[in-house]
Parts: structure tokens; C-alpha cells; sequence
């Protein structure tokens, strides 16, 4: 496997493709699979090498390849993975305790050791993974099982942090010189990954010495699809038996029976430049506010599959409505005088590039002129984030990281964040940030994050439009598919095809 980019050019697979090179003959008949291994369309294909400290650790959580310290429940609460317990032993330091006899798929033993190396590596990686944004961490070894982890700064929801896949453990082999990181056989899931071929496929196998239960299935067959009429084929064609993100042009021609909405923390936003170009103006930024029409975009582009958003965080925080306050004074709109605007997204999701040519046409008619710049994600990712487009839309996951949306509005909003693609810099935001980052969880923290949700939206340098329902499909054979809102699993131990003979 090679380890740096692959031009992404080689992960655009055609529907003929898919459909004749990703997956075995046998596995095109189910009537004659004998090892009833899974196979697996996704949607994009790896950004960083499938490196756990790039956004790539959640393709290798959602395969169940990767594990860390702790996990989430529904609810966003702690509970153990490869920590068993843990307890604050201070303001700013933890002790977590390690769960024993866990096995990599390298046959070494998780150990302090091996911990401490994950979490020094990903605290000092450059850049570092976005969980750890504005956190200074730093593990110890307390005995062979135990490790202390302290932070500059009080971080009440350090456990929920170490859910991250970002931060997941791997064997001390998998981390190389120069920063590489190489996740092939170096987690403790269930299915052990073997083979990356670059930007196009994956293969896993069952991992025999896994702590927990065995998986029922044998292994998984990777194929990634950016192109979502091909994933939708693949689903129609019975070629995949689990499809990641179907996009909704495609759900009506597919068997309804084979869909299923997950309700996302994910926000279809309209970032704009505050710093950069004509969106430097309130005014003019009010403008584009006020000329967006959400319905339209729900009705038309998702075919009434999403909500209509009222602020950056949706129906799959339920405790968010209720706390959320009307914006006030809201800064008054300018007309504007044919100023033209750079609207630009990305191709990897279906609908996004709909949505640029419905707002283009909603700007249009407010008054501006407005130019469409549309790439492939991982083409267009560093533009965006050097601030080279007076509008971006991004579908965006709001608390994918510690189940918290902290983490999410400190990267996308505040001064130093890493996605600040709005390039806003505020210091009541700021304030705001780190008021509500270091209140525990409940709900005076959550009454902080709407406060600070209040103050981005008054910026309107990001304009949430509409919250997302994913569009997740399964075949007839498969049971306990996982149905995640937080897409970090897809497939677990328990997933399996269940077929019949001939």
C-alpha cells in the first residue's frame, strides 16, 4: 500500500466498474457466497492515506478496525471500549484504567505503553486532528495498565474527547518515521485491515484474536464510490450489500424497503469570507441571509428528506431548539448592487452541487452576480480553507467528534481553529468557546453552547440552511447494519449477510 496521495482521479469508479471490478463473481451470486463476506460501497475515498489522525479514522472506525479508549452511547455519555474505567484525579489530569488481554492484529498486547505512544503521536502531529484543536495533551504511563492524561487547560469532557477516531490506539509498529502512520494490520477491532489499493479499494478479514466477540462475518470488501449513481446501482444490482450515503436523486428509483433514513447532526451551511472580498460587508452578508430560501432547497434538492434548518445545530440535538434565542438587533441587509460573488462546493456529495445552482439563482435575483466553482473534494479542500471563495457550502457534521458540538464550533469558528473556513476571528466568540468548553456536561453547558451559537449566527458568516437525513442502504441478506447519526460505525461484529443456498 502507498501511504502518500493517490491522485484522486483514481477514485472516481464508473457504475460499469463497480459493478464488474470491485467485488468478486461470487460475490455478485449471494446464492453461492460460501464465507458470506460483506461488501461495502462508500462514498469518498481516502484523503491522508487512511492515517487515524486525518478524517480517514472514520473509515477505519466505521469497518470496526479501530478502537479507542472509550466509546459513546446514544446519548453522547461514556462508556468503556479499551478503557475500562476511568476517574478525574484533578482539575486538569485523568487516569484511565486498560482493559487486559486486548490484542492488536499484529499479535502485541495493549499496554501503557502502547497508549501513551498513540496519544503522544496524535498531540504532536502537525496537523493535528481536529479533536485536539486548542487542547494541549500529554499521556503517561501510570504501571503497565493504567494511563494518566493531562490537559493545559480543565477539559471536562476529556472522555467523550478520547471517543474520537482520531485518537484511536494502534500498535506501536503502525507509527513510522516522518509521521506516517500505516493502519494495515496495527488495530484491535474485529476485522483486521490487510490491503489498501490507493483510492480505490480495501480489503478486511475477520480477526480471530479479537477481546470481544468474534464477527459473524468473515470479512469486508471496500469499494469507493464517489460517483452516487454508482453507489445507488450497486444497491439495485445486488453488486454491494451495505451503500454509505445514498444520495436522495437516487432513492426513489431504488426498493424502499432496502433504504433507511438515519436523522444526521449534520448542517448543510453557507459559510461566507469574513475577511476576505465583498463578504467582508454585514451588510451585504445580511443580504445573502435574508435571500436564501431553505424550503426550496429541502423541497427540490432533497425531495423533503431534510429539515429546515434555524440554527447551526438540528433535530438530532433535541435540547437545542428549546434553549435556541431569536438573534438580536440582526444586522439590517444592504441591496446589493450586482457585486459578484465565488459560490463554491464539492462534487463528492450528489446534492451540494444542486444546491449551489439553486443559491446562485437566489442571489441572482437579490442582486448579485454570482460565479459557481465546483471540485472534487479533496481539490478543493485547501482553497476553501485559505479563504479563496466568498462562499463555500459544506455539509457538515456538528458533533462528530466527542458527541459534544464544542468541538465543531471551536474549529470552524474560532481565531485559531483549523476549519475556519468563514476566516472569522471574534473574541465574544472566542470567549464564549472556552466559557462553555470547561463547564461539565448537563445543562449549564448546553445553555452556554446556544450562547455561543447565538453569537456566530449574529456574524451570518455561516448561514445554516437545512439539518441532513442520511440515506443509508442494505440489501435483503443483511442484519444489524449499524445505523449511526454520528457515522463512526457501519459495521461491527454483529453485521452479517444471511443467505440462502441454491
Amino acid at each position: 500500500m502507498s501511504l502518500k496521495h493517490v491522485s484522486p482521479l483514481a477514485g472516481l469508479l464508473s457504475a460499469a466498474l463497480l459493478l464488474t471490478g470491485c467485488f468478486s463473481e461470487a460475490d455478485k451470486n449471494p446464492g453461492k457466497t460460501a464465507d458470506q463476506r460483506l461488501r461495502l460501497a462508500m462514498l469518498q475515498p481516502p484523503r491522508s492515506g487512511l492515517t487515524p489522525l486525518s478524517d480517514d479514522a472514520f473509515k477505519l472506525s466505521r469497518w470496526s478496525t479501530t478502537e479507542t479508549l472509550v466509546t459513546l452511547d446514544k446519548l453522547g455519555e461514556a462508556q468503556p471500549a479499551l478503557a475500562t474505567k476511568w476517574q478525574q484525579t484533578g482539575d486538569n489530569s485523568w487516569r484511565f484504567e486498560l482493559r487486559h488481554g486486548v490484542r492488536f492484529h499484529d499479535g502485541s498486547l495493549l499496554d501503557a505503553a502502547t497508549v501513551v505512544n498513540a496519544l503522544t503521536v496524535a498531540a504532536h502531529a502537525a496537523p493535528k486532528p481536529r479533536i485536539l484543536d486548542g487542547v494541549q495533551l500529554t499521556a503517561v504511563a501510570d504501571g503497565e495498565q493504567a494511563v494518566r492524561v493531562t490537559t493545559a487547560q480543565p477539559d471536562p469532557l476529556l472522555p467523550q474527547r478520547l471517543s474520537s477516531p482520531q485518537l484511536a490506539i494502534l500498535s506501536q509498529k503502525a507509527y513510522r518515521p516522518g509521521g506516517v502512520v500505516d493502519p494495515r494490520h496495527a488495530g484491535s477491532g474485529p476485522f483486521e485491515l490487510v490491503q489498501v489499493n490507493g483510492t480505490s479499494n480495501a480489503r478486511l478479514e475477520r480477526f480471530g484474536g479479537y477481546w470481544g466477540e468474534n464477527a459473524k462475518a468473515s470479512g469486508i470488501d471496500v469499494s469507493f464510490v464517489p460517483d452516487g449513481t454508482a453507489r445507488g446501482a450497486a444497491l439495485r444490482t445486488g453488486a454491494a450489500d451495505i451503500v454509505e450515503a445514498i444520495p436522495v436523486s437516487q432513492a426513489p428509483l431504488l426498493d424502499q424497503k432496502l433504504i433507511h433514513e438515519v436523522p444526521m447532526p449534520r448542517t448543510n451551511t453557507l459559510y461566507l469570507n469574513t475577511r476576505l472580498g465583498v463578504m467582508r460587508d454585514p451588510a451585504l452578508r445580511a443580504a445573502v441571509r435574508d435571500a436564501i430560501n431553505r424550503q426550496q432547497l429541502v423541497d427540490n434538492v432533497y425531495e423533503k428528506r431534510a429539515d429546515v434548518a434555524q440554527g447551526l445545530l438540528g433535530p438530532a440535538l433535541p435540547w437545542a431548539a428549546p434553549l435556541r434565542q431569536p438573534v438580536s438587533p440582526p444586522v439590517a441587509a444592504r441591496k446589493p448592487a450586482g457585486e459578484t460573488i465565488t459560490l463554491a462546493t464539492f462534487s463528492d456529495r450528489a446534492e451540494l452541487p444542486e444546491v449551489a445552482v439553486y443559491l446562485a439563482q437566489q442571489l441572482t435575483a437579490a442582486g448579485f452576480s454570482v460565479k459557481q466553482v465546483v471540485r472534487e473534494y479533496s481539490q478543493i479542500e485547501s482553497d476553501a480553507l485559505a479563504g479563496k471563495f466568498d462562499a463555500f457550502i459544506l455539509s457538515r457534521a456538528t458533533v462528530l467528534d466527542s458527541g459534544d458540538p464544542v468541538a465543531y464550533m471551536y474549529s470552524d469558528f474560532a481565531c485559531k481553529g483549523s476549519f475556519n473556513i468563514a476566516q472569522i476571528c471574534r473574541p465574544d466568540i472566542d470567549q464564549a468557546l472556552q466559557k462553555a468548553s470547561v463547564i461539565p456536561a448537563g445543562a449549564q453547558r448546553r445553555q452556554a453552547i446556544m450562547q455561543a451559537e447565538n453569537l456566530i449566527l449574529a456574524t451570518d458568516a455561516a448561514i445554516p440552511m437545512l439539518h441532513e437525513r442520511v440515506i443509508q442502504g442494505e440489501s435483503a441478506d443483511i442484519r444489524d447494519a449499524v445505523r449511526d447519526p454520528r457515522e463512526r460505525t457501519l459495521i461491527n461484529a454483529a453485521t452479517q449477510r444471511v443467505v440462502q443456498a441454491d
